[in-house]
């Protein structure tokens, strides 16, 4: 059975989310202390994080910069849940390693989707290849490593896969749409600024390493072409 982390402090509102997720099929731990939320995570281990940003002492947005800095949790799926919904606040949220965002008051139903398509369970490619490689380039897809280089890369769980699609097919222009469907889910309601969020946190990851491979069309999406070096790194922000 799949375990649900449930970082919240309001008791009401982390009961009703334990019902549901109960009722969905999955064992759920709740956790009201942010302070205690990153110990807990690395004891338990779940496999989505349903993660509040406003916690008594730390907040939400700090435990998640905190999770993804920790080799052992850092590509466990997290759903960012809060009250804030400007836009500059979800871009916030995805900085600092969110992988979904939903904001309160929300639908039951949609963040059962959402935690539904943040456990993975199915494949959104057949994997029949163990690894792939774009130039200096290496993804493990097996033990979900990825390499530049001689180095190792610390990218999220979106962002691998984000990866993993480009590299299927150099060249190819990928829209925001498409990415959205592909990576994020069909019945998942997701702005496409968070598809530039990620591309741009992708891109600096692997631009520590070497030349800028990911190439940003105007009005059409994205690309990975080792043409790509020249391209505004950018330039996401100014579509």
């Amino acid at each position: 059975m799949s375990l649900v982390m449930v970082i919240e402090d309001e008791e009401a509102l982390s009961m009703l989310l334990s019902y549901n997720l109960e009722k969905e099929g999955y064992e759920v731990a709740t956790v009201s202390n942010g302070l205690n939320a990153v110990s807990e995570v690395e004891r338990l281990l779940p496999s989505v994080i349903i993660l509040d940003w406003m916690l008594p002492e730390i907040s939400g947005v700090e435990i998640c910069k905190i999770i993804r800095s920790k080799p052992d949790i850092k590509t466990i799926p997290i759903i960012m849940l809060t009250a804030k919904s400007q836009e500059e606040d979800k871009i916030k949220g995805l900085s600092a390693g969110a992988d979904d965002y939903v904001t309160k008051p929300f639908s039951v139903p949609e963040l059962m989707a959402r935690v539904k398509t943040n456990m993975r369970r199915a494949p959104l490619f057949e994997e029949k290849e163990k690894t792939l490689a774009f130039e200096d380039i290496f993804m493990d897809l097996v033990e979900r490593k990825v390499k530049r280089g001689d180095n190792y890369l610390h990218l999220s769980p979106t962002e691998f896969r984000l990866l993993k699609m480009l590299i299927r097919e150099p060249g190819k222009v990928f829209s925001r749409e498409v990415l959205l469907k592909s990576v994020w889910g069909e019945n998942i309601f997701v702005e496409s600024r968070t598809v530039d969020v990620h591309i741009r946190r992708l891109r600096k990851s692997l631009n520590k390493y070497g030349p800028n491979y990911i190439r940003t069309v105007r009005a059409n999406g994205y690309a990975i072409d080792k043409n790509a070096e020249n391209d505004e790194a950018d330039a996401e922000e100014e579509d």
